[in-house]
């Protein structure tokens, strides 16, 4: 059997649902390929669920801290099963609603493996889509564009084989039905930091093993330092520099046992699991790229500022691209490819216009380029940062640890990087990403005015710290 259709997306992930909900507004016959479930993997295995458990980390402290507040307590305690049914719960709910757009959509979802196929009787050129469904059958997509849109998964290290017991990555984290004693978590990246905050938390001996020299390698170092302080105070144990010797891994007793280095200095560690988090790598096998024209580069799907591949008629998008793998990028960059094969006016985005979230506890955030890529590119800075213990509504909720940076050029005085860690930090960030967007300096940001008392009048007051103006330090 075989559909025809003006769009034919394949993965039903954040960034492929979009793309379809934007192509049906703008009047396209629209079909998703989807193997799994529509939402991928921010909805299941990501973003939603891993923000649904921190929550419930951040409020156990929060409630075992209540004394602080002037609230006693007695026999506050941890019931996890139904921390992961809560979980799932909102899982399931946000799911219900993605298949209730696709149906207000009137969009066509397809239930199986796709790949890509070349020129054939079908389609005298690639992008059709052959399809197995999930009942053994085969039918065929043939659409007048295509967007690929097939995600991407956890990377691995040679010699750590995820096995779901003793080795795990962030898919089978979330679906521990206990928590182990202890663990050490392979990568201080991200997802590394939001999984060492949670379980630590929830009351699990955490170690970071990062091999860069910080938290977060790609983050403001300030930042980096100020969460290793911060996380240090709870208990975890932060190692950077450090690489884990994978050839050294054991399982003694039902405890993990694995060997370090850092320089010259070896590091044994242990503990009743093992996280992975290095990254994702792009789910580009198996999906019929040697049949097209299509280009990889550096295990990424290449293309142009209009999500183009080299096949101008096939688009692709999210994380099988690289670049920031964000789902607020992926959604961006579905829309961006959507209106360019639709003629309608648009652009892509700019990478520096892209807030970057961190949601432990303290979180962290940020927009632009640090301080130390602008003096590496030989930028004259200017630079407002007010501690957030200088904000009166940060007293009152009892979160006074972290502070905002501003860093702005010193001959334009254009606003390159907002740099922020503390509470709801995630929140704040978006009104720096407009002032961005908009250009805007900081005197421009520093003349707004902000609610008293809120957290919000943090940024105001550091756009004010650029100059030497700021009124609460």
């Amino acid at each position: 059997m075989t559909i025809s259709c003006d769009v034919a997306i394949l993965g039903g992930g954040t960034g492929g649902y979009v793309a379809a909900i934007r192509a049906a507004q703008l009047g396209k016959d629209v079909v998703i390929i989807e193997q799994d479930k529509l939402g991928g993997t921010c909805l299941h295995r990501g973003c939603i669920p891993s923000k649904a458990l921190l929550r419930s980390a951040e409020l156990f402290a929060q409630m075992k801290d209540s004394a602080s507040f002037g609230i006693e307590t007695s026999g506050v305690s941890l019931f996890f099963p139904k921390v992961q049914e809560r979980k799932q719960g909102i899982v399931d709910q946000l799911h219900t609603g993605v298949k209730y757009l696709m149906k207000k959509h009137k969009i066509q979802i397809i239930q199986g493996k796709g790949r890509v196929t070349g020129p054939s009787i079908f389609s005298p050129k690639s992008g059709a889509v052959a399809v197995e469904l999930t009942n053994g059958e085969m039918e065929t997509i043939i659409p007048e564009y295509l967007i690929i849109a097939t995600g991407s998964r956890p990377r691995t290290l040679p010699g750590l084989t995820l096995d779901g017991k003793y080795i795990l990555s962030s898919d089978e984290a979330l679906q521990m039905e206990e928590l182990p004693a202890s663990i050490i978590i392979v990568g201080g990246g991200v997802i590394g930091v939001e999984w060492a905050s949670l379980l630590s938390d929830f009351g699990v001996q955490v170690t970071i093993v990062e091999a860069a020299s910080q938290l977060l390698p790609t983050e403001d170092e300030e930042l980096s330092r100020e969460l290793q302080k911060q996380l240090g105070r709870r208990g975890v144990t932060v190692l950077t520099g450090v690489s884990v010797l994978t050839d050294t891994f054991e399982v003694k007793d039902q405890v993990v046992h694995i060997s370090a280095k850092r320089g010259e200095e070896n590091i044994e560690l242990q503990g009743d699991k093992l996280l992975l988090s290095i990254g994702r790598q792009a789910n580009v096998e198996n999906i019929g790229l040697e049949n097209t024209d299509i280009a990889l580069e550096r295990g990424f799907i290449r293309v142009n500022e209009s999500m183009q591949t080299t096949e101008p008629h096939i688009y692709a998008i999210g994380d099988c691209i690289g670049g920031l793998q964000l789902a607020h990028v992926a959604s961006h960059e579905g829309i961006v490819a959507v209106n360019h094969l639709a003629g309608e006016s648009g652009h892509g985005y700019n990478a520096h216009h892209v807030p970057r979230c961190v949601y432990s506890r303290p979180e962290v955030a940020s927009v632009g380029i640090s301080e130390k890529e602008a003096r590496e590119q030989g930028i004259e800075l200017k630079i407002g940062k007010v501690p957030f213990s200088a904000i009166g509504k940060a007293l009152v909720h009892g979160e006074q640890d972290g502070f905002v940076k501003i860093v702005s050029n010193a001959r334009t005085n254009d606003i390159i990087g907002v740099h922020m860690i503390g509470a709801h930090v995630t929140e704040l960030i978006s009104g720096a990403t407009l002032a961005q967007v908009l250009d805007a300096t900081p005197w421009e940001v520093g003349q707004a005015v902000f609610a008293h008392p809120s957290l919000s009048e943090i940024i105001g007051e550091a756009a004010l710290a650029v100059d030497g103006q700021a009124t609460v330090i």
